[in-house]
């Protein structure tokens, strides 16, 4: 916590803490420590991140301030309401005022409450197109039991499940987001989503999905009644869907054994095209560069001070120990000295442009000039 205010006085603190801690008692210890009154948001984690490089079971504070900041927190209860509590954290924007030419909105969500792509849309319904939002939905080391929220302010601080928590931040000077993923589809033909409700997909090609997704992507036939096995394998193999831009990444968190159908956390609809996708760990740590690249070219020529970094969880898991490690190397290489701190995630959020902000498998990058 020293290390993160230096002496200074923090507009905002963003505590990334590991599930493995009493994570009540460590963001009270860490709000006490910056003067028990600063501006708190933050999250458990699947790996934290830092200039110190990869860490598990640790926790990751950064400490935002200077003259020309401006923040607001809010949070909202998601389950069952992931739109609605999207919109209500949003509301926290209006407090920054006009003064400050530059706003990002900065949501940290409950990872397992359901649709994280609504929760974007409901937060980009008040704050329109013109306010950037980033961050990461909520892990808990890969267990999928239970993530956790905070937020903090005057009156002390809240932990939090099954919540969304955001910082809208106002700045005099520049704010940017980038982001990429490295995956590409495979050059075979698409499978075709002919039945699927909600976050379930039932059928592809009209047979069974869940056979169909370990055939195509060449799984052991010994792991099919295993739903953990399936767990495992999935996070290793996403599939892509066909949008107007490209594609959309999807993982498949769990299955279904009896009924044959595949679990996912964000939407599928029904008659959508669907491909494996490939890559690997040359791309993976490629997309760093491109992600940093497309953050440095939004500030206009103006240098980095600072950078909050969310990663999938799953990027983890398909590159291995060394592969991590070749990527938190390339993302303290792009940013030169510039402090960072961030999170392996649930998932991510970079909304710039259109309604859709909702990502996974993807490296994002949030900039301060």
């Amino acid at each position: 916590m020293s290390e993160a205010l230096r002496g200074r006085q923090a507009a905002l603190l963003v505590v990334f803490c590991s599930p493995s801690h009493d994570v009540a008692a460590v963001v009270k210890a860490v709000h006490h420590a910056a003067g028990g009154t600063v501006p708190l948001i933050g999250c458990s984690t699947s790996g934290e991140l830092s200039a110190g490089g990869v860490c598990q079971g640790s926790v990751v504070v950064a400490a935002l301030g200077g003259e020309g900041l401006t923040v607001a927190v809010a949070s909202a209860v998601a389950t069952d309401r992931q739109r609605a509590a999207g919109a209500e954290v949003a509301g926290c924007v209006e407090q920054l005022g006009p003064e400050r030419p530059h706003r990002v909105l900065v949501m940290l969500s409950d990872g397992l409450v359901g649709s994280q792509e609504e929760i974007v849309r409901g937060a980009y319904g008040v704050v329109g197109a013109a306010i950037p939002i980033v961050g990461g939905a909520a892990s808990d080391d890969q267990r999928f039991e239970q993530t956790y929220q905070f937020i903090g302010g005057d009156h002390g601080v809240e932990v939090l499940s099954g919540a969304v928590v955001a910082a809208a931040i106002g700045s005099d000077a520049p704010v940017a987001v980038g982001s990429a993923h490295g995956w590409r589809k495979c050059d075979e033909d698409p499978m075709v989503v002919t039945k699927s409700k909600g976050l379930s997909v039932h059928t592809l090609d009209d047979q069974p999905a869940l056979d169909v997704f370990l055939r195509r992507c060449g799984a052991d036939p010994a792991i099919s009644e295993d739903a953990l096995a399936i767990r495992r394998f999935s996070l290793r193999h996403p599939l892509g869907l066909s949008r107007r831009d490209g594609e959309s990444i999807r993982v498949v968190h769990g299955a279904d054994v009896a009924g044959r159908s595949l679990h996912v956390l964000e939407d599928v609809p029904q008659g959508s095209l669907m491909w494996k996708m490939r890559s690997d760990a040359e791309s993976l740590v490629a997309s760093v560069e491109d992600a940093w690249s497309q953050a440095m070219s939004a500030l206009g020529g103006r240098p980095a001070r600072g950078m909050l970094v969310f990663d999938c969880a799953a990027r983890r898991n398909a590159l291995g120990e060394e592969g991590t490690k070749r990527e938190v190397d390339a993302i303290a290489a792009s940013a030169g000295g510039v402090p960072f701190a961030g999170f392996y995630t649930y998932g991510e959020f970079a909304r710039v442009r259109g309604s859709n902000g909702m990502r996974v498998l993807t490296i994002v990058t949030l900039l301060f000039a």
